[in-house]
């Protein structure tokens, strides 16, 4: 596929939950996707969606977001589908402001889960303004980002930026799954998670996969926070690579991902 057929990437946003867990080991909040979705479909992944075209505004609002001054267009609006995608799939809500009534969240949530046409009324930006909440961009921080392998036969390529945040500081403690792109939602720890993929208990897509072997590294929450606020966020854009008579795909070296590789047939396919 050449670039003039390749299909133009498109936008998305995800956000690693992160919260204390036993012992002081970082927990990661993980959605197992509806089966019937197209992409990743059962998979575990992290909360995350396409960027809208409403997020850039909200991010330009200074009633209903803050810290925004100095970021780039698809940064700031990558920031504020990470609070809209994790309050819609997780009911987790990581903005600022007073305590939310649950019940006018809960109903606020099931419209943006409905789609475009139900939110239309109320919209996220309506929901943080009657609340009286805002986002804080320094609540999300840059992670990665990550783009199809360039010579991928891929339908929907999703240019997908990656962001930690504390989910320890939630508005609200009600978290469950939408039931529709999130069918069930688990705490764990990165090392748990990668036993349960070995074990066959469990599947991720490439990405997730290298993304827990990342965070794996990190024992403690602080520790976790300090180093990736510290590194910029790379750019990883896998590659197919024959090693040894197989086909491999893999990421580069030297970026904090401790493992880079894995064998083309171990993939999940979409």
């Amino acid at each position: 596929m050449t670039d003039s057929t390749k299909p133009v990437s498109i936008q998305a946003a995800t956000v690693i939950l992160a919260r204390e867990g036993p012992g002081g080991v970082p927990e990661y909040l993980l959605v197992q996707r509806g089966e019937q979705l197209a992409f990743a479909g059962g998979a575990l992944v992290f909360p995350g969606g396409r960027v809208d075209a409403a997020d850039i505004h909200i991010a330009r609002n200074e009633l209903l977001a803050m810290g925004f001054d100095g970021l780039e267009d698809l940064d700031a609006a990558a920031r504020i589908t990470c609070a809209r995608e994790a309050l819609e799939e997780t009911g987790v809500l990581l903005t600022e402001g007073p305590h939310p009534d649950e019940a006018a969240l809960a109903h606020a949530r099931s419209l943006l889960a409905a789609g475009p046409d139900e939110a239309e009324a109320v919209g996220f930006a309506g929901m943080l303004g009657a609340m009286g909440h805002k986002v804080d961009a320094a609540r999300f921080i840059p992670f990665a980002r990550w783009e199809p392998p360039s010579a991928a036969a891929i339908v929907r390529r999703f240019d997908t930026r990656f962001y930690l945040a504390d989910a320890g500081r939630s508005a609200s403690a009600v978290i469950s799954p939408d039931g529709f792109e999130a069918q069930a939602l688990r705490w764990t720890t990165a090392a748990q998670a990668i036993a349960d993929y070995d074990a066959g208990t469990a599947a991720m897509v490439f990405p997730t996969w290298c993304n827990m072997h990342r965070l794996a590294q990190y024992q403690t929450l602080a520790h976790l926070f300090e180093r990736i606020s510290a590194l910029p966020a790379p750019y990883v854009q896998p590659a197919f690579e024959n090693i040894d008579g197989e086909p491999w795909l893999t990421i580069p070296e030297g970026i904090d991902y401790p493992v880079t590789r894995d064998r083309v047939n171990n993939l999940r396919r979409e």
